[in-house]
């Protein structure tokens, strides 16, 4: 009986197949993977914008209380993302007798937005600080008696 060394072209065509099977399932794999890192890394830079303008709404002691603020972001400042912001600061834990000078504390409630292809994605935060009421707040009803 003779030993033939090799492969036979059955062997190698089915090789060949679960290969072809194995790299198609890979590159199915990277793809997602690819997909789900860009989509975290606009949410990434949604929060770093939005941790920004928190802070920088949180040390302005002159913001309008039950007023609406919006604005968007350079595209520039959020790296090639479409994205904006939302805010509104109210009074929430209020002094007995509201009087200017009277220190309260103030919500502000941020709603950040961009544009992630065709979909817009938000996300909402919260922050809290102390305020001094104001002559106008008072003058403007913004503060329930």
């Amino acid at each position: 009986m003779r030993s033939e060394r090799g492969f036979t072209l059955l062997e190698v065509l089915v090789a060949t197949v679960i290969m072809a099977i194995a790299v198609v399932a890979l590159l199915s794999t990277l793809t997602t993977s690819m997909r789900n890192a860009a989509r975290l890394t606009d949410y990434d830079r949604a929060t770093l914008l939005a941790r920004a303008k928190m802070d920088e709404l949180l040390a302005t002691s002159k913001l309008p209380r039950r007023t609406m603020m919006e604005g968007t972001w350079p595209a520039t400042q959020a790296a090639g993302l479409q994205a904006g912001w939302r805010a509104t600061v109210s009074p929430v834990d209020l002094p007995p007798v509201p009087a200017p000078g009277v220190w309260l504390l103030d919500r502000i409630e941020l709603q950040v937005w961009w544009m992630n292809g065709e979909n817009r994605r938000t996300f909402q935060l919260e922050g809290y600080r102390r305020g001094i009421l104001t002559e106008q707040d008072i003058a403007a009803g913004l503060i329930a008696q």
